[in-house]
């Protein structure tokens, strides 16, 4: 093995710096954090996705549950307000059917209302006097 002589030392030789290594570093630091956080936020999308996922799938059984107690509140209105149920309610009540003596026929008068015909000739009528 072949050594140096003792007047040759390391301690004066200096390294030169390599830029272009310095700046494919850099950019591979800032390449390396943006994929980075280009993942971070993909995750961050596929998660709130999934979240609203859940929360839509809970609010369609929730809107058909209400359908369902609609459909059901209909039906007991409809059972109700049937004649029958309230003939019995009113029986309960103390109340009887009215007698022919207290039905009051209506006095009010009602407008005369034109045949279909004699419409459609008035109708004729006041537009031909628009045109003159």
């Amino acid at each position: 093995m072949k050594r140096l002589p003792a007047q040759y030392r390391n301690s004066y030789v200096r390294r030169e710096r390599d830029r272009r290594a310095l700046g494919r570093q850099l950019l591979l630091l800032v390449s390396g954090l943006l994929v980075t956080v280009g993942f971070v936020v993909a995750l961050k999308l596929q998660f709130a996705a999934v979240r609203y996922g859940y929360q839509t799938e809970e609010l369609r059984r929730e809107r058909a549950r209400l359908f369902d107690e609609q459909r059901q509140l209909e039906l007991e209105l409809s059972e109700v307000a049937s004649p029958t149920s309230l003939e019995g309610a009113a029986r309960q009540l103390g109340l009887q059917p009215a007698r022919p003596t207290q039905i009051e026929p209506r006095r009010s008068e009602a407008p005369q209302t034109m045949q279909p015909a004699t419409a459609m000739l008035v109708g004729r009528q006041t537009s031909s006097a628009f045109r003159r």
